[in-house]
């Protein structure tokens, strides 16, 4: 068993972190400002020094880590993932400036493995490039969306047209100005099997009858610098049928397909935080006197630095082994081990933050650190893909079945 990272991997992951200490540590601060500074505070993808970062990235092959294939840097799941774990050490710009944050990872993979070629010249082409950004519509507001097979947002067939009527929320990244194009789940056929009921279109973001009715905030964090979440409103939208991904009752699959590698990228990236939470807490507990000792000497903090980083280890194993699997025996068969890094990786990984912000004092409550807003993106992690409980539900099926074929 080789824990060793392969040569190729070693390279990335050098190229990587001197980017990040070179380049976007330093431009963190920058960023905050020039967003603070904006008129559309969601037009986050305007600010120079995003530009300059993507451009340096690109000069250094650090593009499109994520999509494995033609399209992308040709990366493994194996060998991307401690890439991702990097740049979640400053998840607000880094997988930008990479041209790997979601949702457009998850949506470019949909298109290179699902689109047709036009569609992909027309959509997937300026993703790939940074030219534009992305959505992938879902999430309801009025149905349990953690059974994605309760979507009612309808798509009606209309001769050369599809029709679309109905309501979605938390649509990451779609007040975003530059956000140009959703691709939409909905409902296809009522009366069909229940999992192929659904379908996916794309739908431009000009189209009249598509109405961004509001953005949505997380613990008070807007998430601008993601392109914020929407409340997005569909009155008789028409599109035409060539903008169907795939053929109709296909939207189900493609939205297991795509969620599968969205995981891997979450959970190492968390990780990513979860490093950086812990080193910032190791620092200022080092150099903070309380009660006439550092507080880095107390035993209840010396306890919160053990556990997290047995946590992180831990996590770290069981990520790996999830990419590992996803390249040898395919993203179904590894199924397992994605919903268990799901369940373990944010819950683990709020508690190491929430520790770091009891280690910072008030200060760790503020704006002038990441904590606070760390945390908030975290706990959010244990909804996005899916909530907790339906992991541990289908999880906990697949070991009663393994256990009951054991004993016959």
């Amino acid at each position: 068993m080789e824990f060793a990272y392969d040569e190729t991997t070693e390279q990335y992951r050098q190229n990587l972190l001197e980017f990040m200490d070179e380049h976007v540590y330093p431009a963190e601060p920058v960023f905050a400002a020039q967003l603070a500074a904006l008129e559309n505070r969601w037009d986050w993808d305007s600010v120079p020094v995003l530009a300059e970062l993507r451009a340096e990235a690109r000069r250094r092959g650090l593009w499109n880590l994520f999509l494995p294939g033609e399209h992308g840097a040709g990366l493994t799941n194996a060998q991307y993932a401690p890439l991702a774990e990097i740049t979640g050490r400053s998840p607000q710009l880094a997988p930008a400036a990479l041209n790997c944050a979601a949702p457009d990872t998850g949506n470019m993979e949909v298109l290179a493995q699902y689109a047709s070629p036009e569609q992909q010249e027309r959509w997937l082409t300026p993703l790939l490039n940074g030219e534009i950004r992305s959505a992938f519509a879902m999430t309801e507001p009025d149905v349990a969306s953690s059974d994605a097979t309760n979507i009612e947002l309808s798509i009606v067939r209309d001769g050369d047209d599809y029709v679309i009527n109905g309501r979605k929320w938390w649509i990451t990244g779609a007040m975003s100005p530059n956000c140009t194009i959703f691709i939409v789940m909905g409902k296809t056929d009522p009366t069909a099997d229940r999992h192929r009921q659904q379908s996916m279109i794309l739908v431009e973001r000009d189209t009249p009858g598509l109405e961004v009715v509001r953005g949505m905030e997380v613990y008070g964090y807007d998430d601008h610098s993601h392109g914020g979440h929407a409340e997005l409103k569909f009155t008789d939208v028409r599109v035409p049928a060539a903008n169907l991904i795939g053929a109709e009752g296909d939207g189900f699959a493609i939205a297991q397909g795509r969620l599968g590698p969205g995981r891997i990228h979450h959970c190492m990236r968390c990780i990513g935080i979860a490093e950086r939470a812990l080193e910032m807490m190791c620092d200022r507990t080092s150099n903070r006197v309380a009660f006439g000792k550092p507080l880095s000497e107390q035993g209840v903090i010396r306890d919160w630095i053990a556990e997290s980083r047995v946590k992180i280890e831990m996590l770290r194993l069981l990520t790996l082994k999830a990419a590992w699997l996803m390249d040898t025996v395919g993203n179904r068969k590894a199924h397992t081990e994605i919903q268990a890094i799901k369940i373990a990786t944010p819950t683990a990984v709020e508690w190491i933050v929430d520790k770091a912000i009891q280690a910072h004092g008030a200060g760790g409550l503020s704006q002038d650190f990441p904590l606070a807003e760390m945390v908030a993106g975290v706990r959010s992690l244990r909804f996005a893909d899916g909530p907790d409980e339906v992991h541990k539900n289908a999880l906990a099926r697949y070991e009663l079945r393994k256990q009951a074929a054991r004993h016959g």
